[in-house]
């Protein structure tokens, strides 16, 4: 298994980027956020799913661990393919697609290109449970966006600790968000205790 491809971005396509790795060219299918971030020459990450199916191989990328581990939850609902999942993640940043689903928040789900209304109310039904609590939002609650940007690098710290992300969303849900991403990481875990 492929756990992620750290190179440089030698093309972007619609819904796609290719990475160099040392003379290999790797395609990421991703997210419209992520191929956008990307910068054709500079050096990238992306965590990846590799995914295996009778007739194709097939790489699906992120550029944070909270994403790919949204995006493993997403593909378990029943209807719901590795397509959908990243039209689904493309909406907004990580923490705004899983705090739609902690939320129930239908109208948003439905956002992504080829999700229904009976789709977004399996993701919500099937998954509200598994994200974890919603953290704070701004006042815009569907645009979703953060009131901290060091929540996705905590949170990514403590997923790559062996966390899953219910609990990763719990221990850090009373660490104030202003602090530094180690010291918020060293506070949820001393919650753990």
């Amino acid at each position: 298994m492929i756990a992620y491809v750290n190179g440089e971005v030698i093309e972007k396509t619609t819904g796609t980027v290719v990475i160099d790795v040392m003379g290999v060219g790797y395609e990421i299918f991703t997210t419209a956020i992520d191929i956008d971030s990307a910068k054709v020459g500079e050096k990238r990450k992306f965590y990846t799913f590799h995914s295996v199916k009778e007739n194709s191989e097939e790489l699906y990328g992120f550029s944070s661990l909270a994403g790919k581990r949204l995006f493993e939850l997403l593909i378990t609902v029943q209807g719901v393919g590795p397509k959908a999942a990243l039209a689904i993640l493309g909406l907004g940043e990580v923490e705004a697609v899983r705090n739609a689903i902690a939320t129930t928040d239908i109208s948003f789900i439905t956002g992504a290109s080829g999700v229904g209304k009976k789709s977004a109310e399996r993701i919500a039904v099937s998954l509200r449970d598994k994200v974890g609590q919603p953290s704070c939002l701004t006042s815009d609650r569907s645009v979703g966006s953060l009131v901290s940007p060091n929540d996705d690098e905590a949170l990514d710290a403590l997923i790559a600790l062996g966390f899953n992300l219910v609990d990763a969303t719990h221990f850090l849900s009373d660490v104030p968000v202003d602090l530094p991403t180690n010291e918020r990481v060293r506070l949820a875990l001393k919650k753990r205790s």
